[in-house]
């Protein structure tokens, strides 16, 4: 294949190889090249936050990111953050809070909590509000959203 570069990076804890063009995005290549499709694309110009994932531990808009970018790096996506049998604690809050509808958005939204409570895993409403401000719903009116990272906070112990 003319044009065509091979790219090795760690997804989601393992080494992965493959082939893309260079000026496929990041988002193409999960979801064309290595058929990792819980990655959405929503605006494909970096305004929605679905297609975001985390590239060596800062989230990203994985539109905005070309596949060859990430050759040598890590990237985590929605497909890593359960494990076998059980969902992330995240993932679970979600289902219990009503926090998604159509669905689109849910991973981004998913990933985007993940590493701001990962970060800051006593976050309240506002700074999670403030966190997720780069990622958009048509559904749910966020408040939702908002109410099933808050119980996973740590603040929702006290």
């Amino acid at each position: 294949m003319p044009g065509v570069v091979h790219v090795q990076a760690k997804i989601n804890g393992e080494d992965t190889n493959f082939l893309c063009e260079p000026r496929q995005s990041l988002l193409e290549v999960l979801r064309d090249v290595l058929g990792m499709t819980g990655t959405k694309e929503g605006c494909n110009d970096g305004n929605c936050g679905a297609c975001t994932v985390m590239l060596d531990g800062r989230i990203v808009d994985s539109c905005l990111v070309l596949g060859v970018e990430i050759a040598g790096r890590e990237v985590h996506t929605i497909e890593g953050m359960a494990s076998p049998g059980e969902l992330h604690p995240l993932q679970q809050s979600f289902l219990e809070n009503a926090a998604l509808q159509c669905g689109i958005c849910t991973p981004g939204f998913l990933m985007a909590s993940r590493a701001l409570l990962d970060a800051e895993p006593d976050a309240d409403e506002g700074r999670i509000r403030h966190w997720l401000a780069g990622n958009l719903c048509r559904c749910t009116g966020y408040d939702k959203i908002v109410r099933a990272v808050l119980q996973v906070s740590t603040t929702s112990d006290k």
